[in-house]
């Protein structure tokens, strides 16, 4: 090896096989090998890291980021910051909610431009597909997104309108022909089994049981039946984001055995909660779709399991407090969203290991399976010679209590606040350089726009 070098050790290094004692040595940010044991060369800086477990970096492509526009909400800056802190190396903003939307090469530049000197890990694009916006597909592609995202009921802001079948229609043959992947937030507002149940939330608004009927699990199963029919029909790949619905897991299990290019997404608040156990009047627990009963996130965990879903993305969709109506606890008119980015690792893990799922488990769920969706799989997800040095260094042993004071988002209000976590994420290396230290609080702005 050329002097230059760094070395990692660990004996339980996650590699494509398994968890191994190993050594991985970079040069120029790239993992040039890796060595079975423990391997000492003079002239190369060498870091132990004992019994903690050493796993590729994690990849989260469901994130808004918010900026330009919303940088109140969050920014680039507050969150890729919490992103390292999490051990997350590279994450995608979604299209919105910042201002403008990006629909358009000329928003694309902008957010490009909000995002300079700001990233303390890695960034790509999802472009937006709104109706109308057809012509602004291919150009987006040239721009260098790495998908789109489209809505199928009211995203929230009226700049991000849904779209609709037709809409749809006039875009996929574009999207599949470069072969990206659409991403579709999957419910169907007001189709059968839906106007019913949503009469019961005319009453109380605190009453998080109302908010649940009035965003049914066939609003989801519907929304999936018409991608599914879409994604045959184009061959399109399309991807389910935040699945919370497991009422449409065995559609989604005849899609796969079709061979269609279809994959499905889970979020970290499906898994570690319930809604028996949400209080009335705690919106810091409202998202869209909702967090369902128990014996339904038990089904997603199946399906993890058995690889229906691809993996879990975190959906980090911040708000200012006064938008949250803590107060008033109204879950009617809070902004619907969950800040969750920095804790991605951490709440997945504490929930898998009470379901006897191991460590090489997240590697999957939070490092090669996004790496496949976003396109960066011959370059990162995995510990492996040519790969990105991006690594997370965490002790999956060591419990933690989630306080506000700990947490890099611009706004602390989660409804972890108080959760006892494992997996301290103690160090988080991109591309061979350290950008997180619990021990030192290090943070450097060394993340790029990944186009």
């Amino acid at each position: 090896m050329p002097s230059g070098v760094m070395a990692i050790h660990s004996k339980r290094v996650l590699l494509p096989g398994g968890v191994e004692e190993a050594t991985v040595f970079v040069e120029e940010g790239r993992i040039k090998g890796v060595v079975r044991g423990l391997a000492v060369s003079e002239g190369i800086q060498l870091v132990d890291a004992g019994e903690k477990i050493v796993m590729p970096g994690v990849i989260d492509p469901h994130v808004h980021i918010n900026e330009p526009g919303r940088t109140d909400w969050e920014g680039f800056e507050t969150a890729t910051c919490a992103a390292a802190a999490g051990g997350i190396t590279l994450l995608v903003d979604m299209p919105l909610n910042s201002s403008p939307v990006t629909t358009s090469v000329a928003a694309l530049h902008r957010k490009r431009e909000a995002a300079e000197g700001k990233l303390y890990c890695d960034c790509g694009y999802w472009g937006g597909v709104v109706p109308g916006n057809e012509k602004d597909i291919e150009p987006l592609i040239a721009g260098g997104v790495l998908g789109f995202k489209a809505f199928l009921t009211h995203s929230g802001i009226d700049e991000f309108p849904n779209v609709t079948e037709a809409d749809l229609r006039k875009v996929m043959p574009k999207i599949a022909y470069y072969g990206l992947p659409l991403l579709v937030h999957c419910e169907l507002e007001g189709t059968a089994g839906g106007a019913g149940e949503l009469s019961s939330s005319a009453g109380d608004p605190q009453s998080y049981r109302n908010y649940l009927l009035s965003r049914p699990a066939r609003w989801e199963d519907d929304a999936i039946a018409l991608m599914i029919r879409l994604c045959e029909e184009y061959r399109c790949r399309t991807h389910i984001v935040h699945l919370s619905s497991a009422s449409a897991l065995a559609a989604i299990r005849r899609a796969k055995e079709k061979g269609l290019p279809l994959t499905v997404e889970t979020a970290q608040h499906y898994l570690y909660f319930a809604a028996e156990d949400i209080e009335d009047g705690d919106t810091y627990f409202k998202c869209a779709p909702p967090i369902r009963e128990k014996e339904n996130n038990d089904k997603l965990w199946e399906a993890l399991r058995d690889g229906l879903i691809d993996f879990v993305a975190t959906d980090h969709s911040p708000a200012p407090p006064t938008m949250k109506e803590q107060e008033g606890g109204d879950l009617m008119k809070a902004w619907g969203g969950i800040s969750s980015l920095q804790l991605a690792l951490p709440v997945l893990w504490t929930a898998a290991e009470e379901r006897g799922f191991g460590v090489e488990s997240l590697v999957k769920w939070l490092c090669t399976s996004p790496a496949l969706l976003t396109g960066q799989s011959m370059t990162r997800g995995r510990i492996a010679a040519g790969y990105c040095a991006d690594l997370v260094v965490w002790d999956a042993g060591r419990y933690f209590e989630v306080e506000g004071s700990d947490l890099y988002h611009r706004h602390k209000n989660t409804p972890y606040m108080g959760e006892e976590l494992y997996g301290v994420v103690e160090q988080t290396w991109l591309r061979g350089e350290k950008i997180f230290d619990k021990q030192e609080a290090l943070m450097l702005q060394r993340g790029k726009i990944i186009l």
